[in-house]
């Protein structure tokens, strides 16, 4: 018999570690084939329910980012080892890897938009004689919101990375982290569109500004995909709130290619 789609199941917590003031991970026992950018619901009872994008590349588990910001995400910040979760999913269409696969891969990511970008990271770790070169650009508001700092000291011995924030007041940088905002190196960087593909997760005003950026270097609509928040209830396309313009968000996305939902700015 089929799963019902909207019926959770329960899982086990296998570890919570705290990125940054207001982010946290949850590691969960959930063993399901999904994409880099999909996104599962959990919930609590008596709480409600969040839809999460996954941040790994796993068969044994997924690792789940979150960000404090209302009573579902505090509510789950509470969660510790051996604890008890609903899920359902995973949702939605992810980062098409397999049809990207020879292309150099340039990944940019602002804030917690950081957290989906990780699941790109791991699969390009599990699959890395089938990509290129590795580019990460990575913007915060402070040196205190960087995320995964463990994995940077690993990543930035693999691949390419930079990392800026918009105000250092200590005066002291965290990972060579410039001060400014991300689209200044990308400016500075050396990028052209030859056989790449870029990968964006952030606030819409900071995507568009990438992408403008982009389109200076030459870089084509079909070379760019960007995932793109909404709020989504039911993730199976039947609510109706995330729709951009005539997609679903869950369903159509949260991964789309930017010829698919142009001009951020206008939406």
């Amino acid at each position: 018999m089929a799963e019902n789609p909207f019926v959770p199941k329960l899982y086990k917590v296998l570890d919570f570690y705290r990125d940054a003031e207001d982010m946290f991970t949850l590691t969960i026992n959930m063993k399901k084939e999904h994409q880099p950018g999909q996104f599962v619901q959990i919930s609590l009872p008596g709480v409600g329910e969040a839809p999460i994008s996954i941040g790994s590349d796993s068969k044994e588990h997924i690792k789940l980012s979150i960000k404090e910001v209302g009573n579902v995400t505090r509510a789950l910040s509470r969660l510790r080892k051996n604890d008890k979760i609903l899920i359902r999913g995973p949702y939605g269409k992810g980062y098409p890897m397999e049809s990207l696969k020879g292309n150099s891969i340039i990944i940019v990511g602002g804030g917690c938009g950081v957290a989906p970008l990780r699941s790109v990271i791991d699969y390009i770790e599990n699959h890395r004689a089938e990509y290129r070169d590795v580019q990460l650009f990575f913007g915060y508001r402070a040196p205190n919101e960087i995320l995964f700092k463990k994995e940077m000291e690993d990543w930035k011995k693999k691949y390419s990375m930079k990392i800026t924030v918009d105000k250092n007041p200590k005066g002291k940088f965290c990972y060579d982290a410039a001060e400014g905002h991300i689209t200044d190196i990308i400016r500075q960087a050396e990028l052209n569109n030859k056989n790449k593909v870029v990968f964006l997760c952030g606030p819409p005003k900071m995507m568009q500004s990438v992408i403008d950026v982009l389109k200076q270097r030459g870089f084509h609509d079909d070379q760019i995909f960007l995932s793109a928040e909404r709020m989504m209830y039911c993730a199976l396309g039947v609510c109706c709130h995330c729709m951009i313009r005539e997609k679903f968000t869950c369903t159509d996305g949260p991964v789309f290619r930017y010829d698919e939902i142009k001009d951020l700015k206008n939406d």
